[in-house]
């Protein structure tokens, strides 16, 4: 079965770290590059970040220099070390891929603006929630 399952989220106070993670299964995930995605109360679905098959890895300015983004080919996981969060941070997390994965279910696609233009993005995961409160 084609997954995407999120983890990691959960209740921290502003300038907490979160450590977010993806467990792919089902699909060659080393050919995918890969990209967290966020729906927030305030601004909607926006892409938050991505690394790409040879591991370049790009950031929305709301997250740079307090955000990594990695991936564990032989382990099928991508992660997102996040420091310094902000209440604007608050959102339920999604890892997404750039092209559709065959046999993936109960997929949504956006088109997002990324640092690289605009792609789609594919995503079926039930993510994660992050809160960011005092």
């Amino acid at each position: 079965e084609v997954q995407l399952v999120e983890s990691g989220g959960g209740l921290v106070q502003p300038g907490g770290s979160l450590r977010l993670s993806c467990a792919a299964s089902g699909f060659t995930f080393s050919a995918y590059d890969m990209n967290w995605v966020r729906q927030t109360p305030g601004k909607g679905l926006e892409w938050v970040s991505g690394i790409n098959s040879v591991n370049s890895t790009y950031y929305a300015d709301f997250v740079k220099g307090r955000s990594t983004i990695s991936r564990d080919n032989a382990m099928m996981t991508l992660h997102l070390q996040m420091h310094n969060l902000r209440t604007e941070d608050t959102g339920v997390y999604y890892c997404a891929t750039e092209e559709y994965v065959p046999g993936a279910r109960g997929v949504s696609a956006a088109r997002m603006q990324t640092v690289r233009g605009w792609s789609a993005m594919y995503y079926w995961g039930q993510g994660t929630q992050v809160t960011v409160s005092s």
